[in-house]
């Protein structure tokens, strides 16, 4: 049987913060047979939906979850990460030796879209397609599938899937940056910032962060 969960959060650090929470109580645990990290173990909701009001802030840092210095815990993510984020998500720059970057794949689908939404804002059509048949052949396939996109009440509002997630750090680092990219769209747009509606059936903590998430959450 298949266990959803549906988490409601404010900002950022509210949607990591619950969703920690909720997997060290409700997760599976089971051994990876094939993929990144085979024989760790992992964590993980069947699938889950995140929807957060207010998902973007500045400065950056503040869209990242601290945990208070009383734990002893290093924080998921390093300040200043998301500035270093960005252009993988907002250039279609690839460094030697990458076979794709998720900015090479929707770079010129988001002035695309900008234009679309500029004079044709109820449309259901507007996705950015991160994900290629091919990628089946990757050794490590995009984990973020595609942000599907609509205009409501004059709002930009964000739908991002991903197959695998990494709760611990990927979560707060991916959720920030796109973020970043929901407002940049929203200005040249000319409308206000929605809500980001995130979704996977493949969000978890792996075994070596496991302890660190229950020592956080007291679980």
């Amino acid at each position: 049987m298949i266990s959803t969960i549906t988490i409601n959060a404010t900002d950022i650090p509210d949607a990591w913060f619950q969703c920690v929470r909720a997997l060290c109580e409700q997760g599976e645990k089971y051994t990876i047979h094939h993929g990144s990290y085979v024989g760790e173990t992992r964590l993980e909701f069947d699938y889950i939906t995140v929807v957060i009001e207010r998902p973007y802030d500045e400065p950056y840092d503040t869209m990242l979850p601290e945990i208070p210095a009383h734990f002893n815990i290093p924080d998921p993510v390093a300040k200043g990460y998301v500035e270093q984020y960005c252009p993988y998500l907002l250039t279609d720059h690839v460094e030697p030796g990458e076979q794709y970057t998720y900015g090479s794949r929707i770079h010129d689908q988001i002035l695309f879209w900008v234009d679309v939404f500029r004079s044709l804002p109820n449309t259901n059509q507007a996705v950015l397609q991160v994900a290629q048949p091919s990628d089946h052949m990757l050794t490590d396939p995009p984990c973020l599938r595609h942000i599907d996109m609509r205009v409501k009440d004059g709002r930009l509002i964000f739908f991002p899937y991903f197959r695998s997630w990494d709760l611990w750090g990927g979560f707060p680092a991916n959720l920030a940056g796109i973020a970043v990219l929901q407002k940049y769209m929203a200005d040249l747009i000319g409308v206000k910032l929605g809500p980001i509606v995130a979704a996977s059936k493949g969000l978890h903590i792996y075994g070596y962060a496991e302890e660190l998430a229950r020592l956080r959450t007291g679980r």
